[in-house]
């Protein structure tokens, strides 16, 4: 059997689990949990142990099950959290983690993490041992430990003595039948040692009343053994028919009852079935009280009753299972539930299935393209609205195939909370992390890649940007500082922020450096967005002193390198005293995108249509001017122009009519000058392979339905590149002229 699937299932239900573990933990250590949470994070311990250990993962399931040791004595309220044990069972998240993937390919663990697993168990061990942990040793402020139940038998007696009770009613006719009561009792020795015997005659009439041949004896039973609960109820099954009787468990065994429910493999869902697979309820036992509870339901219903037992309240008043022992059984039967309820919503797909499903969705795109533009060729009426009606379904599983591919941000964001609460502690700071927009759905593949930018700058807002509490406090501000990750959708593309509420960027520190360094000539005046982009340059830093986390300038020229390799954009605004807010501004999907044909001689380009504003004709006296000013006039404001051919450097024979085309992206517009426009089209984006990724602004490629290649404008990359080059040869008039538009 090929198990490949089902490992891998594990291993991404297992860094949910620990994501879950992760945010509970750090939940409860901002007093923001309650006793479910606690268990929450237990029942996550254990289903990754539990299913490890059907694998065989050892390395795991020994080390989990410390951790689960120590959160079963934090939910049983032995020990208080606090935030040692939070610290501790972080790390071990971490551990588990990163046992995942080399004890799941079965290789052997590196000398390393062996070290960090024993430095771990020894710090699991302070809490688990005798002695050396910080067990409760007060009542004054904490709850008080739960006892173990003490279920009332039938006669009296309690079920918390360390061994098993038999509340044992022998029936009127046991000597009638031939059975000698006393000899149940000399069987029963032979299972352990008779602890106790206590005989109940209660039940005796009035001698005149009493009849020699019935039997009105009674027995409550001490019994120590080992046996199991089949055992002992055994011993009584010549007369089970005709006596009540009850079994116990001793106090060691209600805690083994509770440990093998949990361990129990999560396919029932019955209460009964997990009580009787516990060993806690006999086969017989689990048939008696269904058989009460059919008739109670029958009683009920003829006498209009509303409410009749269910089976565990049988069980628990009956005294045939201890309460905590049903709490327990009722518990793992929710956690199933809730489990089976959760795999029938969704289903895992390997990702590469995915994303060959959108791969063929882009082919198909194209042949329909191709399709359509055969159907005009043809001119046959019925022909082309046969391939519209083709392409609008086309056009629907496009949609539809990149929607498979649509994931949450949030569990990405997430993982920021750990992040700023570990570097928060290191460089001594109080930093409270806010996440908006967690819904905010992204291309998986876009998911996978902005992780490392974002990690860049929460890191350098935490070490640079936040200020120490005292000098916080001196500007009048609170202690506790604040950094916000927000994502959100805006006009077709995910925009996302990283805000704090820190120093903000020194914008004189900043501009001196980049003089110094000869990025920026003595005397040059820049925008401010101008110079505060200056840190995004290779090596730039202002910072005074090194760190382990940040100040040599390397990071956020790896920041804006790898969202531009995404086809996005970094923006930055700051106020020196109130906090920096990075924008980062990328596109919905890497794949397929609605983009515009524009023509240029006999080349084809596309751009891309949630950037284009919209097409101006460009007549002949506006023409002659708008080439020697460099901009047009547009309903009373300046827009740039920029002659595509020019900036793309081909050479065009010259036309009696050309086009503006209006673009946008976040605070930049400027029209393009083109030869044709030639209508919408659905654009599957090819990437240009490292040979031509040098190529500038072009941000891939596409084929068209008539089987040309059409090069595609990266829109973000020209306007900034222009901006800059009309800034170094014609000072800012332009760059002013780019953003006045905005």
């Amino acid at each position: 059997m090929n198990f490949d699937a089902a490992i891998q299932s594990y291993i991404a239900e297992s860094r949910e689990l620990l994501d879950t573990m992760e945010q509970s933990l750090m939940a409860l250590e901002n007093g923001e949990g309650d006793d479910d949470l606690i268990h929450a994070i237990f029942r996550a311990a254990h289903t990754i142990k539990g299913t490890g250990g059907i694998f065989g993962f050892d390395p795991i399931v020994h080390f989990t099950h410390d951790v689960e040791s120590l959160l079963d004595r934090l939910r049983g309220g032995l020990l208080a959290l606090d935030d040692n044990i939070v610290a501790l069972l972080l790390r071990s998240c971490d551990h588990i983690r990163s046992l995942l993937e080399p004890v799941t390919a079965g290789e052997a663990l590196d000398a390393e993490l062996v070290e960090q697993g024993r430095a771990l168990l020894g710090g699991l061990a302070r809490y688990l041992g005798d002695g050396g942990g910080p067990e409760r040793a007060a009542p004054a402020d904490v709850p008080v430990p739960v006892e173990e139940p003490t279920a009332e038998p039938v006669g009296g007696g309690t079920a918390s003595a360390d061994h098993w009770h038999i509340s044992l009613r022998f029936g009127r006719d046991v000597l009638r039948n031939g059975m000698d009561p006393l000899s149940f009792l000399r069987y029963l020795a032979q299972l352990g040692e008779l602890v106790d015997v206590a005989t109940l005659t209660d039940a005796l009439p009035e001698p005149p009343e009493m009849d020699p041949e019935s039997c009105y004896l009674g027995f409550e039973i001490g019994l120590r053994s080992g046996a199991e609960r089949e055992q002992i109820e055994g011993a009584f099954e010549f007369v089970r028919d005709d006596c009540a009787i009850r079994i116990l468990p001793p106090h060691s065994k209600v805690s083994e009852y509770i440990q093998l429910i949990q361990e129990l493999p999560e396919d029932t869902v019955r209460l009964g079935e997990i009580l009787v697979g516990s060993k806690a309820l006999t086969q017989v036992e689990l048939d008696w009280g269904l058989k009460l509870q059919v008739d109670e339901e029958r009683v009920a219903a003829a006498g209009g009753a509303e409410h009749h037992r269910l089976l565990g309240e049988i069980l628990v008043e009956e005294a045939v299972v201890p309460a905590k022992v049903v709490s327990a059984a009722l518990d793992k039967q929710q956690q199933i539930k809730e489990r089976k309820a959760s795999e029938n919503r969704f289903i895992r797909v390997e990702a590469e299935k995915l994303d060959q499903l959108v791969d063929l969705v882009g082919e198909l795109v194209i042949a329909g393209a191709n399709t359509q533009l055969l159907a005009h060729q043809a001119g046959a009426v019925e022909v082309i609205e046969s391939a519209a009606n083709l392409f609008r379904l086309v056009e629907e599983l496009r949609n539809r195939a990149l929607g498979l591919q649509m994931v949450q941000i949030g569990s990405t964001l997430q993982r920021f909370q750990r992040v700023v609460r570990d570097v928060g502690k290191e460089l001594g700071k109080q930093v409270e992390l806010f996440i908006s927009g967690g819904e905010t759905e992204l291309d998986k593949s876009v998911i996978e890649q902005i992780g490392d930018p974002l990690m860049h700058l929460v890191r350098n807002a935490l070490d640079h940007g936040i200020e120490p509490a005292a000098e916080r406090l001196a500007k009048g501000k609170p202690e506790k500082a604040r950094v916000e990750l927000n994502a959100y959708h805006e006009s077709g593309s995910i925009v996302i922020e990283v805000a704090d509420d820190g120093r903000g960027l020194d914008r004189d520190k900043i501009l001196a450096k980049a003089v110094s360094r000869g990025l920026v000539g003595p005397g040059q005046n820049l925008p401010d967005g101008e110079v505060y982009n200056l840190i995004f340059e290779p090596g730039f830093s202002t910072a005074d002193s090194i760190s382990n986390l940040s100040g040599r300038g390397v990071g956020m020229d790896v920041v804006r390198r790898n969202v531009e390799a995404l086809r996005g954009h970094v923006q930055l605004h700051s106020q020196l005293g109130s906090g920096t807010k990075v924008r980062i501004r990328l596109p919905l999907t890497l794949a397929i995108i609605d983009g515009f044909l524009v023509g240029l001689g006999p080349a084809r380009y596309v751009i891309p249509m949630d950037m284009l504003v919209e097409c101006l004709e460009h007549s002949g006296e506006d023409r002659a001017k708008a080439i020697r000013e460099g901009y047009l006039n547009v309903r009373g404001k300046v827009l740039p122009i920029l002659r595509l051919s020019e900036v793309l450097g081909v050479e065009t024979p010259k036309v009696r009519r050309e086009s503006v085309v209006v673009v946008r992206f976040g605070e930049l517009t400027a029209g393009l000058v083109v030869d044709e426009l030639l209508g919408e089209f659905q654009t599957v984006i090819k990437p240009l392979g490292a040979l031509f990724g040098h190529l500038a602004p072009i941000g891939g490629s596409t084929i068209l339905g008539s089987g040309e290649v059409a090069l595609i404008i990266d829109v973000p990359g020209l306007l900034r590149r222009v901006q800059q080059h009309q800034h170094s040869q014609h000072g800012q008039t332009v760059s002013r002229a780019l953003a006045a538009t905005a």
